[in-house]
């Protein structure tokens, strides 16, 4: 079957090649991929900015169908809509964290699409535990979604406990932080959406989806934006969603003395930022990595509950092999939501 490769650690190093197509043990499902999105972290494994273990097919962001069950397993059938919990493909299950429910910092732990075959190709292979079945009216390009979904989620609902009557500033409106947006306007939070002049569809996306207001940093002054929607105050809380360090220090600049700032965003690599801005503001400095297994749970009850939808956030939809054209798209800000599929039928 064709997959995406990334066949060597560094720059680079990935291709579309032909890989068997795997197996369903006893204790596993195989699912029949439909699409699979393009993460921020894609991006970082691409470009060898974030760990993995080469060669692993790429793609963690995916949902499809059950199209084969282990003859242990008991809890799907073949025919089934599902998603897929991507990041405890492996973990110990004795540790402090896995027993918490905290799996992502289990030290032994590898998610799919960099420690672990993925999803950019036709069929992928999981441990019924990962597997979420879909409502009736989540279609699977949609379902796709849930996975950088439930890191949103965990953001806004589990951690930086936001409250109606706060402002909030979001810094960078990519894919993460669009959904993001989209939680705090389910909320009612009135928030401050800011982005550079690359972000011109984004932004766009941020006023249809309801932000208070959305700055272009590049032509306008975001510090005084903020004056103006707080009063002289400043914002209660900042997400910095885009993983740039002008973007963390204005942040910073914009909090209130005892705010709060919440890193979503990945860097990739080490950053100047003014920290004793924490210490003179007295700032709660939060960062993110991922989700729980209850985070999926309230994740998924957000979207049965249809108060949350995903579907408009979905710009591009490509096959495997224009992959470099869509990962294109998604460096130069151009989509928003691109989704890849691997098969011909």
């Amino acid at each position: 079957m064709p997959a995406l490769v990334k066949y060597a650690a560094g720059e680079g190093h990935a291709e579309v090649r032909e890989v068997p197509e795997p197996g369903c043990g006893d204790d596993q499902v195989k699912i029949a991929v439909a699409r699979t999105g393009i993460c921020g972290t894609d991006l970082h494994v691409l470009h060898g900015t974030f760990r993995s273990y080469p060669p692993v097919i790429m793609g963690h962001e995916f949902a499809g169908t059950v199209a084969e069950v282990g003859r242990s397993v008991r809890s799907v059938e073949p025919g089934e809509r599902v998603t897929v919990l991507p990041a405890s493909a492996v973990t110990c299950g004795r540790c402090v964290h896995c027993r918490s429910g905290e799996f992502m910092f289990c030290r032994e732990r590898r998610g799919m699409g960099h420690g672990v075959d993925g999803a950019f190709a036709p069929y992928a292979v999981v441990r019924p535990d990962q597997l979420y079945r879909l409502p009736d009216h989540i279609g699977l390009d949609e379902a796709s979604l849930c996975e950088p979904f439930a890191a949103a989620v965990q953001s806004v609902e589990e951690l930086s406990r936001v409250r109606l009557g706060d402002v909030v500033l979001l810094s960078g409106p990519g894919p993460i932080g669009l959904m993001c947006l989209k939680l705090l306007v389910a909320d009612g939070v009135r928030t401050i959406v800011s982005g550079t002049a690359a972000d011109t569809v984004r932004r766009e996306k941020a006023r249809e989806i309801g932000a208070d207001r959305v700055v272009n940093v590049d032509e306008e002054d975001l510090a005084e934006a903020v004056r103006e929607e707080t009063g002289g105050r400043g914002v209660d809380l900042a997400f910095e969603c885009a993983g740039a360090a002008l973007s963390a220090r204005s942040c910073l600049d914009a909090l209130r003395p005892l705010g709060t700032y919440v890193q979503v965003g990945i860097f990739g690599k080490d950053v100047e930022v003014p920290l004793d801005t924490t210490v003179y503001k007295q700032l709660a400095f939060k960062g993110t990595l991922g989700y729980t297994v209850k985070t999926w749970e309230r994740t998924m009850r957000i979207l049965e509950q249809g108060r949350v939808r995903l579907d408009d956030l979905i710009s591009h939809r490509m096959p495997l092999e224009k992959w470099e054209e869509a990962f294109d798209l998604c460096t130069r800000g151009e989509g928003i939501k691109v989704l890849i599929s691997a098969r011909s039928d």
